[in-house]
């Protein structure tokens, strides 16, 4: 076989992983400029807004002027997600975390659609609304949303940073799930039962469930931040659209895995853009971070050893000091340059 040949043989994700590793180490920021990070810090204040023609409950943190940061959830999230990571990178830029439709305070949109599109025209029309590009980052399903948002309106989009971002993952594995039952529930009809014993599950349990699942070390989560989930978990719990928007939201994120648009809209994403990966995430297979780094051309691919999907959460000193090195690298135009690889 001529060395061509060879080359052409390989499968496709070798291929990209490849490529992916040669493109270096994400150049961290210095320390010293990051905050000291408070750990019983309380949410952010929210507000509704409404730019764009989008109504959405929103979290700000206040910064400096420039180019504002915009965090974007995951399935089942909220704005809260984001309130170590916006405290960090709070030096360096303002914050809005978003409540997509129908999630944390946010009422669902007229069309109730809860499509990752139907997420990301949401999205988009908001910020294309404020009327200046932001750095976007997003997590999960919000990972999928930002993706879309940059891919379709790069005006909009001066950084992308995703966080385990939900690429399209069809593994039938069950310790995916938090609870067995989640699977039955997915069924129209027939999960009828297996819904209404999941909502009547007691807030402090569900908040367990999810720790359970989204973290690389469970045990690493503090009383006090479980109290808080738990206490959101329950507030939802009292709204009419909240089990609408889950339920709906994760057939249609699935539904789209079966076409595989993410990896389409991917490649036509040309922000600048860090990829963050727990390398303990159960619900977003790790094995896809490479070919997700290598599909996006400005992007450069950050692994966390012990950290599961919510690595915003999980390890928000880590996370900052990338996003925070990325975003001083492209400011001085070198995020491009082998130097800093």
């Amino acid at each position: 076989m001529t060395p061509t040949a060879a080359i052409l043989a390989r499968p496709f994700s070798t291929r990209v992983a490849s490529r992916a590793a040669d493109r270096g180490a994400v150049p961290l920021a210095d320390p010293t400029t990051v905050p000291v990070r408070d750990p019983h810090l309380p949410p952010w204040p929210g507000e509704v807004v409404t730019s764009g023609g989008v109504t959405m409950h929103v979290r700000e943190t206040p910064g400096p002027d420039g180019t504002p940061a915009v965090y974007v959830h995951g399935l089942s999230g909220s704005a809260t997600n984001w309130t170590d990571l916006a405290a960090l990178l709070a030096t360096r830029a303002a914050g809005t975390a978003v409540d997509l439709p129908g999630f944390g305070l946010s009422r669902p949109l007229a069309s109730r659609d809860y499509t990752p599109d139907g997420h990301a025209d949401a999205l988009l029309c908001f910020l294309a609304g404020r009327g200046r590009p932001v750095h976007l980052l997003g997590n999960s399903l919000g990972g999928a949303v930002a993706l879309s948002v940059a891919a379709r309106r790069p005006e909009l989009v001066a950084t992308l940073t995703l966080v385990s971002p939900a690429m399209p993952d069809l593994r039938p594995d069950p310790r995916r799930m938090s609870d067995p039952r989640l699977a039955l529930a997915m069924v129209p009809r027939l999960g009828a039962r297996a819904r209404a014993e999941l909502a009547a599950m007691d807030p402090w349990t569900r908040a367990e469930q999810v720790v359970r699942i989204c973290f690389g070390d469970p045990t690493a989560v503090p009383p006090h931040r479980l109290a808080e989930a738990a206490a959101e978990i329950a507030a939802r719990g009292q709204l009419d659209w909240a089990g609408e928007a889950v339920e709906r939201s994760g057939r249609a994120l699935v539904t789209s895995w079966l076409r595989g648009g993410s990896w389409s809209m991917a490649a036509r994403v040309q922000a600048p853009t860090l990829v963050v990966w727990g390398e303990r995430d159960r619900l977003v297979s790790p094995r896809l971070a490479r070919r997700t780094t290598a599909l996006l051309r400005h992007s450069r691919l950050l692994m966390l050893p012990r950290v599961g999907h919510v690595a915003q959460i999980e390890a928000p000193e880590q996370v900052a000091a990338a996003v925070a090195g990325m975003w001083d690298a492209v400011a001085a135009e070198r995020w491009e340059d082998p130097a800093t690889r």
